[in-house]
């Protein structure tokens, strides 16, 4: 018997008088056998399917304390508990304040496969640790980067490559340098005036430009950031510029590119990014300063 063995058995005893019953098969469990990392450890996890105990029957998720059980023994999360107004929704008994301490002490006696193992992930974690690496795990799939749209598509780079390109139309172009126009006739209204989004493909990589009007305090501003599309560790790789101007004056940003982990929403209301007046957007513009004409030029290069 492996280390710890005896003492396993004996909380499976105890959760057999907690009297959770499930139909789910026990023997479904891929083993995955490695090395051992930093942030969890790769090896050999149990396959008896205990932990199918753990996943609530009304959302599906696992379960963590206070795991809460009718009077017979039927278990749930506590977000359900609330969704379901305290009522069983296995045998429709009221739920009560029973909590399931056995359940949650087979719990702690677990380790798991993170949730990605199948986008690369081949940790395996204790029960009460796998929720929080799963949160920042960097298999976790990336949110889909346009912004034009609320978009709920998520998938690894290449997906999303192809779904921006496929779905939202988005143009693609090669080159680490780029040079664009964006024309506006109304330059006094800021809704809707979101331009769409350009993807560069640039050291084998892929990096998004926007370009938008929001309202900041009571004026409106233009403004210009790129994103990487992969993880902050790598955008630190890289650095960009960008560059507008005309009659004479020119404004210029440099800085790094922030990783699509974070928003579309989070770095254009950070102010990352190369920040116009929407005064001197229209002094740039020249003419009669009724129409917004700005060209934006910029480039990437990679940190030795």
């Amino acid at each position: 018997m492996a280390p710890g063995g005896s003492a396993f058995k004996e909380v499976l005893e105890a959760v057999a008088d907690c009297d959770i019953a499930t139909s789910k098969s026990e023997n479904n469990i891929i083993p995955i056998k490695g090395t051992v990392s930093l942030s969890g450890k790769q090896g050999v996890y149990s396959n008896n399917g205990v932990h199918e105990l753990l996943e609530c029957p009304v959302c599906t998720n696992l379960m963590y304390p206070p795991i809460h059980q009718c009077p017979n023994g039927h278990t749930l999360c506590s977000a359900c508990k609330l969704r379901v107004h305290n009522c069983c929704p296995t045998c429709r008994y009221d739920l009560g304040n029973i909590r399931c301490l056995a359940l949650e002490k087979v719990a702690g006696s677990l380790e798991l496969p993170c949730k990605y193992q199948s986008l690369g992930c081949l940790d395996i974690f204790p029960y009460y640790s796998k929720l929080k690496h799963e949160q920042h795990c960097r298999f976790r799939p990336y949110s889909c980067p346009y912004a034009g749209s609320e978009c709920s598509v998520t998938g690894d780079i290449p997906a999303l490559v192809a779904h921006l390109k496929d779905d939202h139309k988005v143009d693609m172009h090669d080159g680490c340098t780029f040079n664009h126009r964006y024309v506006k006739s109304n330059p006094h209204e800021v809704e809707n005036a979101t331009w769409m989004l350009t993807v560069f493909n640039c050291f084998g990589r892929q990096f998004c430009l926007h370009f938008e009007a929001f309202q900041l305090g009571i004026s409106p501003v233009y403004m210009a950031f790129l994103r990487f599309m992969g993880d902050d560790s790598e955008a630190k790789q890289f650095s960009y510029s960008l560059e507008v101007g005309g009659n004479g004056r020119k404004l210029v940003w440099q800085g790094i590119p922030r990783s699509i982990r974070d928003s579309h929403r989070k770095v254009r209301d950070s102010q990352d990014g190369l920040v116009i007046q929407r005064n001197l957007a229209l002094y740039f513009s020249g003419g009669d300063r009724k129409e917004l004409k700005l060209r934006v030029t910029g480039r990437v290069w990679k940190e030795e």
